[in-house]
């Protein structure tokens, strides 16, 4: 299983998520998002109905409808109700289970890079994971550090 590590320093999480889930879709996987507080969970789904005008992401935020037809769901615990294989972990706190889908993405900015460091720390040398840390350049653009 891969772990990517992005570290947000130039692009909000508003801005990358969304390229992301936009590519987890276009490869026909589904895709899990995770937050803890209701109120990131409310923005996210604003956020996926049009982050561009000509745009549009299928979600739905999990128990509001059919869990289970959703390509993206957006959740408050680590529990693919969609049958996804990819997670998105966006508060900035790492959570094992998260280890049980095919992909992990970890966002995470200045405020939880400690946890970020130490979740880094706890996975080296898990057999089958694979981790990758993403960082911004000064100009946004993402480029592999580890």
């Amino acid at each position: 299983m891969q772990v990517d590590f992005y570290h947000l320093t130039v692009t909000p999480l508003d801005r990358a998520l969304p390229q992301i889930a936009e590519k987890v879709v276009a490869s026909g996987n589904r895709l899990l998002i995770v937050a803890a507080g209701e109120a990131q969970r409310v923005a996210l789904d604003r956020l996926l109905w049009g982050y561009t005008p000509d745009s549009f992401l299928p979600h739905a935020q999990a128990g509001t409808g059919d869990d289970s037809a959703q390509p993206i769901l957006i959740a408050g615990e680590v529990a693919a109700a969609n049958g996804a294989q990819h997670v998105a972990l966006v508060d900035g706190a790492w959570r094992d289970e998260a280890l049980e889908f095919e992909r992990a993405f970890h966002f995470f900015d200045e405020e939880s890079i400690d946890a970020a460091r130490a979740a880094w720390r706890t996975l080296q040398g898990r057999e089958g994971v694979e981790r990758r840390y993403w960082k911004q350049n000064d100009v946004g653009r993402w480029e592999k550090v580890a």
